[in-house]
């Protein structure tokens, strides 16, 4: 008799020692569930949602029926908790780091901003010069003052390209034709030239070799240039006619001889060229602009 209430009393000391152990753990992991949702709700868990550990209401369970341990009860609560840090934190871990990328962004467009801004009050504050009148025997053409034009350079413009982000995706030509590509777009012609030049002399067996002398023309273009923007067209054309960018150089050849005011026999043929060759591969978009691109040169 004596034994068996030795037993019964270290029976119930285990329990109870088992029990105080898991009420540790359940205060615990509520102090770090209390202190995970302050991070994510600075104004307060209880302001935004109905908290996960309230009182249990009264049990009407009918006498006779057992009803669960507390060891039990403490255990699931853990479990539930548990679960609940799991998914906060990786919550937060996916906020912060959208975060990150958005401040990334944000700055980068600052930095971009800031340097058009001062190179714009740069050449606002300066005075125009006065160009001498050139000799008649040595007026440059279009395209050779396209070709030799070099900006100035000046802090102003540095900080221009300096904001241009340079790409590092591991893959040399993607990464020069990509920069190539952001420098056209922030109207850094020479530079830009430059860079697409590079990639196709040193890459030429890559798919990027296409677009860069395709968006090589693209430039000649923009900067006024119609006869340097054809030459570099028809050699993207017949170097790389598979290329993907090989269809667009004889659609912006057409461009450019309309611009050199070129016989409207030259401006079709260059469109029956396209047509005949890539008309499986070309966009609709681009079907519409040959057609009006015909009707404006009367082409039958």
């Amino acid at each position: 008799m004596a034994a068996a209430v030795v037993l019964a009393a270290f029976g119930s000391m285990g329990t109870a020692q088992a029990q105080s152990a898991i009420e540790s753990r359940v205060d615990r992991l509520e102090r770090e569930m209390r202190a995970v949702q302050r991070r994510v709700f600075p104004g307060g868990a209880g302001q935004y949602f109905e908290p996960q550990i309230t009182e249990p209401a009264q049990s009407t369970t009918a006498p006779g029926l057992p009803a669960s341990s507390p060891i039990t009860d403490l255990t699931q609560r853990v479990t539930a908790l548990e679960s609940q840090i799991t998914t906060l934190t990786g919550q937060v871990e996916q906020a912060q780091y959208r975060l990150r990328q958005i401040e990334d962004q944000m700055a980068a467009g600052q930095r971009a901003l800031q340097a058009r801004l001062d190179a714009l009050e740069a050449r606002t504050a300066e005075p125009a010069p006065v160009a001498a009148a050139p000799r008649n025997d040595a007026a440059p053409t279009a395209s050779t003052a396209a070709r030799s034009a070099t900006p100035r350079p000046n802090a102003e413009r540095r900080a221009w390209i300096d904001a241009v982000e340079r790409p590092s995706s591991g893959d040399a030509a993607e990464d020069a034709y990509v920069y190539g590509y952001r420098l056209w777009q922030a109207e850094l012609y020479p530079e830009a030239r430059e860079q697409l030049s590079t990639v196709a002399e040193r890459h030429p067996h890559h798919r990027r070799a296409s677009w860069a002398r395709n968006l090589l023309g693209r430039v000649f273009l923009d900067e006024g240039a119609p006869a340097a923007a054809a030459e570099a067209f028809l050699t993207n054309y017949q170097r790389d006619p598979d290329g993907e960018r090989a269809p667009d150089s004889l659609f912006f050849l057409a461009q450019a001889l309309r611009q050199l005011n070129k016989p409207s026999a030259e401006i079709c043929r260059v469109y029956d060229e396209l047509l005949e060759v890539y008309g499986d591969r070309i966009s609709d978009q681009m079907r519409t602009q040959v057609a009006d691109g015909r009707r404006a040169s009367r082409c039958r």
